[in-house]
């Protein structure tokens, strides 16, 4: 048989760009001297810049100054100190589970390569069968539902979140939903500074949420993003899943350290596993280390070295919290800035949500045609979806911005 003439590749067909992505490619071939990119998930200092921690900078001068280390295999499941000091800022200083010897971790790539771990895992052993229904909130993190499309699930759902006419949760909505989803079926949570809505719910609905997901048998899958730069503090913004483990939940924990450690391109996350007990754990860790070896193999050891050793050095780990805490209260002023602006510019609507919300976004309420007035007529970038990164914003380019919110809001108004 005759080979066929072209490319072998021919068929794969043009994918559609990485929103997110594509808004900073844009944003980057935008020559006006006004544009403003409130896009892309990073911090960014009030010049507008990326900011290396200098508690980072302080610890990478130690490790590259450290004879002792060198390039040799990290263990499949990663550097064990690095794993242990994950789980514990997760989980708490005096949590039981940890006590009681309940609780592993796994070093990924990334909150995303945590997410991907545990949904393969979770694909291939949850309870047995692999046509359990994973629920996402509505809205959620784009990548949620690729990646637990990607490791195999066929019934992916979502579960109400955000009620647009109040811009706040929908808790109703959000309980129902917990009532009404099959036993034993898993969701995912965020654990503080919920992506794109930046609003979470209060520990009274965390417990009513706990609940009925403990009396549904519903299995939680927390993503913890945001752990301190969402208040600036890291117990507050680990409650949640401290609360669920207090319960007698076992359940995932995905953990990113690239907005609280500024490592973005370090790729440093973490996997905490909290089971029934010792026997548990260590089984479901002998099948991650499986899947590890088939997906990435070997994890990088940089960024985890950088992450273990501030969170085992004392003085260190208290001038990273200091760090955090820059990095969240720059957010939380941002936030009170702006709504001042546009309450003082009379700007159609209710402008509370922007501080009731919490972390690095802000869902505005913008509608699709407003946000794209902003991107072409005033060169501010940001997603469709109405979502704001408060770090874009700066005390250079906040009057221009919410001026431009004002009259996109006056101009176009939204549907009633």
């Amino acid at each position: 048989m005759a080979p066929v003439a072209g490319s072998v590749f021919a068929a794969v067909p043009q994918a559609v760009p990485v929103a997110v992505f594509q808004l900073t490619a844009d944003f980057r071939a935008d020559v006006d001297p006004r544009k403003v990119n409130l896009g892309v998930g990073a911090y960014r200092t009030d010049e507008g810049q990326p900011w290396v921690l200098p508690v980072v900078r302080k610890v990478e001068r130690m490790i590259a100054e450290d004879t002792s280390l060198n390039h040799e295999y990290l263990p499949i499941l990663g550097l064990p100190e690095f794993r242990a000091n994950s789980s514990r800022i997760a989980l708490g200083e005096d949590s039981p589970a940890i006590q009681e010897n309940r609780v592993g971790g796994v070093q990924s790539l990334g909150g995303t390569g945590a997410l991907r771990i545990g949904a393969e895992f979770l694909r291939r052993w949850y309870n047995g069968t692999t046509v359990t229904p994973v629920y996402i909130s509505s809205p959620s993190w784009e990548n949620h539902n690729s990646v637990f499309t990607d490791a195999g699930f066929k019934d992916i759902r979502t579960y109400r979140y955000w009620n647009g006419a109040t811009r706040g949760l929908d808790i109703q909505g959000f309980l129902e939903d917990l009532e009404k989803a099959p036993e034993f079926s898993i969701f995912i949570l965020h654990a503080c500074a919920h992506n794109p809505t930046g609003t979470d719910p209060t520990q009274e609905q965390w417990k009513q949420i706990a609940a009925v997901m403990k009396r549904r048998f519903l299995f939680p899958f927390f993503d913890s993003a945001y752990q301190g730069f969402a208040s600036g503090c890291l117990d507050r913004d680990a409650w949640a899943v401290r609360f669920f483990v207090s319960e007698g939940f076992e359940l995932f924990c995905a953990q990113s350290f690239s907005k609280n450690f500024g490592l973005y391109n370090e790729r440093v996350g973490n996997l905490t596993i909290v089971a029934k007990d010792a026997d548990n754990v260590q089984r479901t860790l002998s099948q991650m280390e499986k899947i590890v070896r088939t997906t990435w193999s070997n994890p990088p050891s940089q960024g985890a070295r950088i992450v273990a050793t501030t969170l085992t050095s004392p003085e260190l780990f208290a001038e990273w919290k200091g760090n955090v805490k820059t990095m969240a209260d720059r957010v939380l002023l941002m936030r009170a800035e702006l709504r001042s602006r546009l309450e003082a510019l009379g700007t159609p609507g209710t402008w509370n949500h922007i501080t009731e919300q919490i972390g690095m976004f802000s869902f505005t309420g913008l509608n699709s045609k407003q946000v794209l007035f902003l991107i072409k007529e005033k060169h501010i970038y940001l997603m469709a979806s109405g979502r704001i990164n408060m770090c874009g914003l700066t005390t250079k380019n906040l009057d221009y911005v919410a001026s431009s919110i004002h009259e996109a809001v006056t101009k176009i108004q939204t549907p009633a």
